[in-house]
C-alpha cells in the first residue's frame, strides 16, 4: 500500500474512467487510485476494475459529498498520510497531482491545497488570469466569483476557485474529512469547514479540461437555485460551533 491515495467519485463515467486511473498511474505512481462508484447504472465499477483501480461500490446514488466521505474514510482506515480528490470525468488533468503535493510538502503548516482553474498552472501571476484549458460557463463564473468573494471574507483570505474539486489534503485533513464532509455541493463549505477548524489552505493554478463524459447535473436552470442553496450552507457552517482544534481520530467502531 503507498502512503498516498487518490479518491476517484464516480456516477455512471464508463466513458471517461478508465483513461482517468491511467493518467493518474503515469503522472502520480507513488499514489492508490480508489474509484468510489456512486451507484453508476453502466459498468464504471467493472471498468474501473479492470484498468487497476480498487473500487468501491456504493448501492445506490448518495452524492458527491458522501462518495468523497466514504474515500477519506477509507483512507483514514487504511492509513494513508495524503488524499487527493481527482473527478472520474476527465476534467482534473493528473498531471497537476506532483505540483499540489509538492506545496503541500514544503509546506508544513498547509493542510488542504486546492487546484484552481483561476490562476496560471505555472503557480504564478495574479489571480483571475486563468491558465491553459477548459473555462465554464457565464452563468457559472458569475456564481465562482460571488462564491470566492463570500468565502474570501470568511476566511480572512484570498480564495480564487472555491468550487475546485481537486484538491488534496494531509493527514489532518483526512480526519476531518472523514468525520465530516458536506454531502450535497461540498466544494465551496469545505473550504468553509476546514477554516473553522484552524487548518490552513493554499491555492496552486491548474489546468482544467472539457469533461470526457457524462454530464454536469448543475444546469443554468438550476443555478439560481443552487447559489442560493450554498450560500445558505456556507453561512450556517461559519456559524456552527466547532472546537479550534485538530480533529481527532474516528472511533474505533467505525467501519
Amino acid at each position: 500500500m503507498n502512503r498516498y491515495l487518490a479518491i476517484v467519485p464516480a456516477h455512471n463515467e464508463v466513458g471517461a474512467i478508465a483513461a482517468t486511473i491511467r493518467e493518474i498511474n503515469a503522472a502520480a505512481r507513488e499514489f492508490d487510485v480508489l474509484v468510489i462508484d456512486d451507484g453508476s447504472t453502466d459498468d464504471t465499477a467493472a471498468v474501473a476494475l479492470a484498468a487497476g483501480a480498487r473500487v468501491v461500490s456504493l448501492p445506490f446514488n448518495v452524492g458527491i459529498g458522501a462518495a468523497v466521505q466514504c474515500g477519506y474514510i477509507y483512507a483514514l482506515m487504511r492509513g494513508h498520510e495524503v488524499a487527493v480528490q481527482v473527478d472520474g470525468d476527465g476534467q482534473h488533468d493528473p498531471r497537476d497531482i506532483p505540483r499540489l503535493l509538492a506545496v503541500l510538502n514544503a509546506e508544513r503548516d498547509t493542510h488542504l491545497v486546492t487546484g484552481s482553474r483561476f490562476l496560471p498552472a505555472s503557480g504564478e501571476g495574479q489571480a483571475g488570469q486563468p491558465g491553459d484549458g477548459h473555462r465554464s460557463t457565464a452563468y457559472r463564473r458569475l456564481g465562482i466569483a460571488v462564491f470566492a468573494r463570500v468565502v474570501s471574507l470568511l476566511t480572512h483570505q484570498r480564495v480564487t476557485d472555491p468550487t475546485s474539486g481537486y484538491r488534496m489534503t494531509d493527514r489532518i485533513g483526512i480526519e476531518l474529512f472523514a468525520r465530516d464532509y458536506p454531502s450535497d455541493y461540498p466544494e465551496v463549505e469545505a473550504i468553509v469547514l476546514a477554516h473553522t477548524y484552524a487548518l490552513r489552505t493554499r491555492e496552486v493554478g491548474v489546468r482544467m479540461r472539457p469533461r470526457s463524459s457524462g454530464r454536469s447535473k448543475i444546469s443554468t436552470s438550476v443555478s439560481i437555485y443552487y447559489l442560493l442553496k450554498v450560500l445558505l450552507a456556507v453561512s450556517v457552517s461559519a456559524l456552527r460551533t466547532h472546537p479550534q482544534t485538530e480533529p481527532g481520530p474516528l472511533s474505533e467502531a467505525a467501519p
